[in-house]
């Protein structure tokens, strides 16, 4: 089928805010019949809530979309997916008890006249919807059977089964081998014969290349730009991604000429991270960057003793350790404030004092009984310490804003007095004012000895806050940047494996 020169799908000046945050400002985005178009970004640019406007989930607060050139509204997910438009998630939900031709019809099968799903038609539907895209097993298999590369053909062919015109693709080769990219790069190719327009996202640059047709440049929640991929190089989309000046107000700190805190010597994961080797000072911030699947919160859960490698040990102020566990970690002065807050860090329905005492109470205890006065005087030093915003200690966490419950998950751990704190993501998705105050704390913690791993996808915060720079890509360390080496351009250079100088 012919490229179309008009597009199906057209957002146009779409804005869409949350409360305290705006997360897409005036942005345009144009899919194509036949065509790819990447959607290109660091982290927190607007793609994923672009995606979940096109597809129902978010309403818009402003702007219009149009389908063929017609406005549309898609009040619901159902309404997108009428309309034709499906996406393939990263982590698309299946369920591993049903066959596959029940995955892939789940909430849509086809009916006998009675009302009862009509499995002959659902199988012979299921069998060529595989056949299209090549899939290697029948409708009839249990999907507990199939390996991650083949469940993700279940999701696309789910995602056809409702006779998409737009599909989008959201890092849809994450956890797939180099063979299987090469055939989703096949059914991508088959897609746009059949006259598809295609939405692909990716941190990728070598995937961008290879199969985009067209690129849309989002940057903090803004349109940059659009064009052609044949007319632009990858050091210029480089630019447009992060071209901006890094405008955050941090901290001043004097760097100090601290001793070695800790030393991380080959620390290998099958499937997650290989060849982990640096070393960290005293009072030092030692940032870590790096785009979707890189590795880096799975090394720091490893680090932590939340999972285990395969093979690497930590010297921490000159002895060397084994962390198997947490308990480990927390005893040889290594603490981890988690990504996810609310599942991992905080626990919602405890008040703020029993969050901040939890892995403290051999010093609010005595004799095996907890002491009330002696959680609430431990909560409150640490809660001060961090200008905590709440009407009492006795308040649920979950009842606090995002920036205040990041505040009780670093007090909580605090409060074992560590020696290296592991940040990972520690402004994600709090307020302007919380960020400062989080900033100016991570600043008094190094000044006072304290040794800071921080993991962020927030360009300017990783070159105003750290001291180092550590890359990762494919699970493995990249470089390491500082002083005038650690640029935006250089970060994602390095981060996507883009050569320097190259050009498309």
């Amino acid at each position: 089928m012919p490229i179309g020169d008009a597009p199906i799908v057209s957002m146009d000046a779409i804005t869409k805010t949350f409360p305290g945050v705006k997360a897409l400002d005036q942005v345009k985005l144009d899919l194509y019949p036949g065509q790819v178009t990447a959607l290109v970004g660091e982290n927190g640019a607007g793609k994923s809530t672009t995606v979940k406007i096109l597809t129902g989930i978010y309403q818009p607060n402003g702007g219009t979309i149009r389908l063929n050139g017609a406005p549309i509204t898609f009040a619901t997910p159902n309404d997108a997916s009428r309309a034709g438009i499906t996406a393939i998630h990263q982590e698309t939900v299946l369920f591993d008890e049903l066959s596959v031709a029940e995955n892939i019809f789940i909430g849509h099968a086809p009916r006998t006249r009675w009302g009862l799903i009509d499995k002959g038609q659902m199988h012979r539907a299921a069998g060529k919807l595989l056949a299209e895209i090549g899939a290697p097993f029948g409708p009839r298999t249990p999907l507990r059977d199939l390996g991650i590369a083949n469940k993700h053909l279940v999701a696309i062919a789910r995602a056809l089964s409702v006779d998409a015109r737009v599909v989008i693709m959201d890092e849809p080769t994450a956890a797939l081998s180099h063979k299987e990219i090469e055939e989703l790069y096949a059914l991508v190719e088959a897609l746009k014969a059949q006259g598809k327009a295609i939405l692909f996202i990716s941190h990728k640059f070598d995937e961008i290349f290879r199969i985009a047709d067209r690129y849309t440049v989002f940057r903090d929640g803004a349109f940059v730009g659009d064009g052609r991929i044949e007319d632009i190089s990858e050091n210029d989309l480089v630019t447009m991604m992060v071209g901006r000046a890094v405008d955050q107000i941090f901290p001043d700190r004097t760097r100090l000429s601290g001793t070695e805190a800790l030393k991380v010597v080959g620390y290998d994961h099958p499937t997650e991270f290989a060849d982990i080797n640096f070393t960290l000072n005293k009072g030092e911030i030692l940032g870590f960057y790096g785009l979707v699947g890189a590795g880096r919160s799975e090394f720091m859960q490893a680090l932590f003793g939340i999972t285990k490698p395969t093979k690497g040990v930590c010297r921490i102020n000159g002895n060397i350790s084994v962390i198997r566990s947490p308990a480990d970690a927390v005893k040889n002065g290594i603490v981890y404030v988690p990504e996810d807050r609310g599942k991992q860090g905080a626990i919602i329905g405890l008040p703020i004092f029993q969050n901040i005492t939890l892995p403290s109470v051999g010093r609010t205890s005595r004799r095996g009984f907890l002491q009330l006065a002696e959680e609430f005087k431990l909560a409150r030093t640490y809660a001060e310490r961090l200008d905590l915003r709440a009407a009492s200690l006795d308040q649920d966490v979950g009842n606090l804003s995002g920036g205040n419950q990041q505040k009780v998950v670093i007090a909580k751990w605090l409060a074992t007095k560590p020696q290296v704190i592991i940040l990972d993501e520690p402004t994600k998705g709090i307020d302007i004012g919380s960020k400062a105050a989080v900033h100016e704390f991570m600043a008094e913690l190094v000044a006072q000895g304290l040794s800071i791993i921080m993991v962020s996808s927030e360009i300017p915060e990783v070159i105003g806050m750290s001291d180092r720079v550590i890359v990762m890509r494919d699970g493995r360390i990249a470089t390491e940047l500082e002083g005038d080496a650690l640029t935006p351009e250089t970060l994602v250079r390095h981060a996507a494996g883009i050569a320097e100088g190259t050009a498309a």
